[in-house]
């Protein structure tokens, strides 16, 4: 589980979204950046999740957020999963786990008491100069956009 906090520099990376093209970082300065890590493309929770994210995306957009999903699926897969929901952002094929690994959310995991390796849900909103605004651990599949909304809200 992450150790990351926010007001934390986030910490920089480097892929390729499904296109093939190339992202980092860097590439979101000037924007707020929500970036969440899921463990695999077109299962029940992450779908819940990137459908919130789908739904949400022209609220969040008009408040200058982009977004950016990192699961280990590979490009082919990632396609796939936003071609069937109709998924208006990136997602970024981190194979090698070397952006999860970065993040603190790939490690062990339990799962009906059988132990492995994973991707532990957490996103991660990143202001527009590159540090940590906020950390959900507690990720609510269904409302995500919304409860990222809330932290907003004031």
């Amino acid at each position: 589980m992450t150790t990351l906090e926010p007001g934390q520099d986030a910490p920089s990376f480097k892929g390729q979204i499904q296109d093939g093209s190339e992202v980092s970082l860097s590439d979101y300065e000037g924007s707020k950046l929500i970036l969440y890590f899921y463990p695999k493309d077109d299962t029940p929770g992450c779908t819940k999740e990137a459908c919130s994210l789908r739904d949400g995306f022209d609220v969040l957009k008009e408040k200058g957020f982009k977004i950016l999903g990192v699961s280990p699926d590979g490009l082919k897969k990632h396609n796939k999963f936003i071609d069937k929901y109709s998924l208006p952002f990136d997602l970024l094929a981190d194979e090698d786990k070397s952006v999860m690994q970065a993040y603190e959310v790939w490690g062990p995991k339990k799962f009906m008491g059988r132990e492995y390796e994973g991707v532990h849900r957490t996103t991660f909103v990143i202001d527009e100069s590159g540090k940590i605004e906020h950390v959900i651990k507690k990720v609510k599949t269904k409302d995500h956009a919304q409860q990222i909304l809330d932290l907003y809200e004031a």
